[in-house]
């Protein structure tokens, strides 16, 4: 870690003393290169000095021009880290946001980069919930940061025109990316969780627990426009988990609502006579993204692979 950050270092006063040539002496003046070359010469055993990497590293002086926040929050990630974020997020809040993402929970490239890809910084803790009327605060901030108000799950090779039971299999086939889609601290409980109740069975699309909340999270998933009375058969499945299901803290089950489609007015107006906390969100699926993002996700085989993987690892 301490290494990382030593190069990171180097390169954004590499990054620096670029910039301030540059204004010296014009653009035009081949800076870069002429550093790129003397760099080497010097340096001959030391990589990371090409005119591409250069270049990177005056983008990166550019983009941060307060020293204080490389030192305390992106010396804390990879070099590679802080590339991917200066090219596919524009936005400094958003750039910093997913930095000290990435930094506090060591999240790979890779984690990282998908984190982006599916908006968490843009989705993060603006589900339209009832969360600060129905859960004691500060506990109602933290449990309303975890969940989103959309989820991406394209990269799980979801099509559009699919039905609900086929979607929450076709979660299933792809739970390490669905997990990844949602953030961390999920583990399954079971899908079509089974709820007897007066000598009837109802069953529960995804019965989840999230270890930092200390709850369990009950997600409905329905295929269309959000209507009130699925707040209702919402409300009744969280009260049922409660009860048959209590955990040791004594927490009440959270519920989460995924539709392809809402408004907010008709959600808010719903949520506000519902005495269960819950949210509603959306998610979207490869069929209703633009040609050049669904190009870049991977493929269905790469994911199978992935998946196989994995399982193989566990077992």
């Amino acid at each position: 870690m301490a290494a990382n950050a030593e190069t990171v270092l180097l390169y954004y006063d590499i990054g620096r003393g670029i910039v301030t040539a540059q204004q010296a002496q014009g653009w035009g003046a081949g800076v870069i290169p002429e550093l790129g070359a003397d760099l080497k010469q010097r340096f001959p055993t030391v990589r990371g000095f090409s005119v591409r990497n250069l270049k990177y590293m005056r983008a990166f002086a550019v983009a941060w021009p307060d020293d204080t926040v490389v030192r305390d929050v992106l010396c804390r990630v990879t070099w590679h880290h802080n590339i991917i974020l200066l090219e596919k997020v524009t936005d400094a809040a958003a750039r910093l946001w997913y930095a000290r993402d990435a930094a506090s929970r060591h999240l790979s490239r890779a984690v990282m980069l998908a984190q982006i890809t599916s908006r968490q910084y843009e989705t993060q803790g603006r589900t339209v919930t009832n969360f600060p009327r129905t859960l004691p605060a500060p506990e109602s901030d933290f449990v309303q940061e975890i969940f989103r108000d959309h989820y991406v799950l394209s990269v799980m090779g979801i099509r559009d025109k699919i039905r609900e039971r086929d979607l929450e299999d076709a979660l299933l086939v792809r739970l390490r990316a669905f997990f990844l889609s949602l953030g961390t601290g999920f583990s399954l409980t079971g899908s079509q969780y089974p709820l007897d109740v007066a000598g009837e069975r109802f069953y529960l699309d995804l019965l989840l627990y999230h270890a930092g909340l200390g709850r369990h999270v009950v997600i409905d998933l329905k295929r269309g426009k959000f209507k009130p009375e699925y707040a209702g058969k919402m409300g009744f499945y969280l009260t049922v988990v409660d009860e048959l299901l209590p955990n040791a803290a004594g927490r009440s089950a959270v519920g989460i609502i995924l539709c392809t489609e809402q408004t907010s007015t008709v959600v808010e107006y719903t949520l506000r006579t519902i005495n269960r906390p819950m949210g509603v969100a959306t998610y979207e699926t490869t069929d209703a993204l633009p040609d050049d993002v669904r190009s870049a996700l991977p493929s269905p085989d790469m994911l199978r692979a992935e998946i196989a993987a994995a399982v193989t690892g566990a077992t």
